[in-house]
């Protein structure tokens, strides 16, 4: 079908971020008692808002201690993520796909306000998409719910049958569908591990895409 208009996840879409300190991160949460492997992060967590994401560790974590975190907690983990942050590069040809694509595009990210603007001018990427560029602080529920979906469609214009959603995360596969709109699973973030495109499709990707230069050929 001829699409209005494309919406695009940020992180692990255009910006290399999910991979970011991710075997870090994991081995920091065994050390606090989590069993989970870097594979396991990416499946549990990805496409989650910061608060919902902060919640559902809080859970874990109060399962095996007995007792919720204190700060010092987040803040070692958060602390391995910023001590990588020079490393955040680009995906490959994200400035061809938000610059070629020929058709109104829009940004619906779960992360932050502050932290999405900061990723996607630290990679370059901020002008071509500005100025639709959408943090999930924007409305009431984060990813899988449709909000930031729709949101980033209304302010576009483009009827959410009609909006294309490039997502690589489970939950933000079920957002797109949620929101009536047609998913690309995208497959082409350093986060990827096997089977994640089956993953997508079984969340509702309509296709998958290893990376930019497929997404332009089908698009």
């Amino acid at each position: 079908m001829r699409f209005d208009a494309v919406i695009f996840d940020c992180d692990g879409v255009l910006v290399d971020s999910e991979a970011l300190g991710l075997e870090e991160s994991a081995a920091y949460l065994r050390e606090h008692g989590f069993g989970w492997t870097a594979a396991d992060l990416i499946t549990r967590f990805t496409g989650y808002r910061t608060d919902v994401f902060a919640r559902l560790l809080t859970e874990g974590y109060e399962q095996i201690h007995g007792r919720a975190p204190d700060s010092a907690f987040f803040e070692g983990l958060i602390d391995i993520r910023r001590s990588r942050r020079h490393l955040l590069r680009p995906i490959r040809h994200a400035d061809r796909a938000l610059t070629q694509t020929d058709l109104p595009i829009a940004v619906a990210s779960s992360s932050h306000t502050e932290f999405l603007d900061g990723k996607l001018k630290r990679t370059g990427l901020y002008d071509f998409a500005a100025p639709h560029v959408y943090s999930a602080d924007l409305v009431p529920h984060g990813k899988p719910a449709p909000d930031i979906f729709l949101y980033a469609a209304e302010k576009l214009g483009a009827s959410p049958e009609r909006c294309l959603v490039v997502e690589d995360s489970v939950n933000g596969v079920r957002a797109g569908v949620a929101a009536g709109m047609t998913v690309w699973g995208f497959l082409g973030g350093g986060h990827v591990f096997d089977g994640h495109g089956a993953r997508l499709e079984e969340a509702g990707a309509a296709a998958t895409v290893d990376d930019f230069n497929a997404f332009l050929a089908a698009l």
